[in-house]
């Protein structure tokens, strides 16, 4: 056969199964109506077991694993429908309708706003950017930000979640395992390290440069072109930027922004010198509550799943039978467990879609622990 003749073959193959797919969906909802009636788990998986091995062994050797991929494909779907038809909405997503409900149709203005840092901070940009007129308590730390939130010291939080150079903050994932919060709102920031000293300092002159390990990553390829200097992490870049200001020594710098320039009187040796002019920093806004204003886009849950083989694949895939878009994954290790791991998710899709709604009922099914973090829009 020419190429013609085979595709219009496969084309008659296509009809069949499409026409054969529809029968077996109509015949899981019978299923499903069944299992509803008596009070079944939608979920079976010694049958799913059963089904695979079967299918395996009449494909043969070469099409099992292929053969295998299908199917567990198709339980998803059957799955996913079956809950579609069965489920009442879960307490979840009755919590998100209150929220979505209750949450005023504007955005605070002037809240009292947790940051990390000192005066200068790019929390404190990103935080200005975010609300119009805040009022700002800093933190030491991050731990200092989310217990301020928990503790209704501040309606809202600011931490950086991820850079576009120098990757995720990690201690701030591993803080989400085990505080309670929502994400409101999210804000992506240009983000410009220069190098500060005191008025007359030449850079020849400078021995030890401070900065927070962010930026200290994001600006590797300039600190590598400089001879015998000491590079020193500190908790935050205005941090830094004060540190040299109340310093005696004039051999000192500090790797921050051009604000901190003007707000601690310290002069710019060196410009931009971030590897990536490109260099973005994106910040999570908290709340102690939930809150889901209006053109909300993007989700972000939390998840621990079962440690064994094909659970992310299972979540994803019915992700991915639902048309919607994981735009992050991060995987951060549970502290008192070996091996296993926290998976975060950044979701795109509208909170008004039936797709939102559908996987907010069927994902606790799914995972051992189940987290949802909020549903937001993004700032830029």
């Amino acid at each position: 056969m020419d190429l013609t003749q085979i595709r219009n073959e496969i084309d008659s193959i296509d009809d069949q199964l499409v026409q054969l797919f529809c029968k077996r969906m109509e015949l899981s909802s019978q299923v499903a109506q069944y299992k509803k009636a008596n009070n079944l788990p939608i979920f079976v998986p010694a049958r799913e077991r059963a089904i695979l091995q079967k299918v395996a062994e009449n494909a043969g050797p070469e099409m099992a694993n292929y053969t295998r991929v299908l199917y567990s494909m198709l339980f998803e779907l059957s799955r996913s429908y079956q809950s579609k038809l069965n489920d009442a909405p879960s307490h979840l997503y009755q919590e998100i309708s209150e929220a979505i409900e209750n949450t005023p149709r504007l955005f605070p203005q002037a809240p009292m706003v947790a940051c990390q840092g000192v005066e200068g901070a790019y929390s404190q940009i990103a935080c200005e950017k975010i609300f119009k007129n805040p009022f700002i308590l800093y933190f030491k730390n991050f731990e200092g930000v989310f217990t301020a939130i928990e503790q209704g010291m501040c309606q809202y939080g600011i931490l950086p979640i991820e850079n576009s150079t120098a990757g995720s903050v990690n201690k701030v994932y591993d803080l989400m395992i085990s505080h309670n919060f929502s994400i409101v709102r999210t804000f992506r920031l240009k983000v410009d390290h220069n190098l500060l000293a005191k008025p007359g300092t030449k850079l020849s002159d400078i021995k030890t440069i401070y900065s927070h390990e962010q930026a200290i990553n994001q600006c590797a390829g300039f600190l590598h072109t400089l001879t015998g200097v000491n590079v020193i992490p500190v908790a935050n870049t205005a941090l830094a930027s004060e540190m040299v200001s109340k310093s005696e020594s004039r051999d000192v710098a500090a790797l921050s922004s051009r604000f901190c320039a003007d707000l601690y009187g310290l002069q710019c040796l060196a410009s931009s010198v971030q590897d990536a002019g490109n260099n973005h920093t994106r910040f999570i806004c908290i709340s102690r509550k939930l809150e889901i204003y209006p053109g909300s886009d993007k989700t972000s849950i939390m998840m621990i799943l079962p440690h064994k083989p094909g659970a992310l694949y299972k979540v994803l895939a019915r992700m991915y039978t639902l048309g919607i878009n994981v735009i992050k994954l991060e995987s951060r290790p549970l502290p008192d467990r070996d091996f296993e791991f926290m998976f975060y998710f950044d979701l795109e899709t509208s909170i008004y879609s039936e797709e939102f709604i559908q996987l907010m009922c069927e994902l606790e099914d799914l995972c051992e622990e189940f987290k949802y973090l909020g549903s937001y829009t993004e700032v830029v």
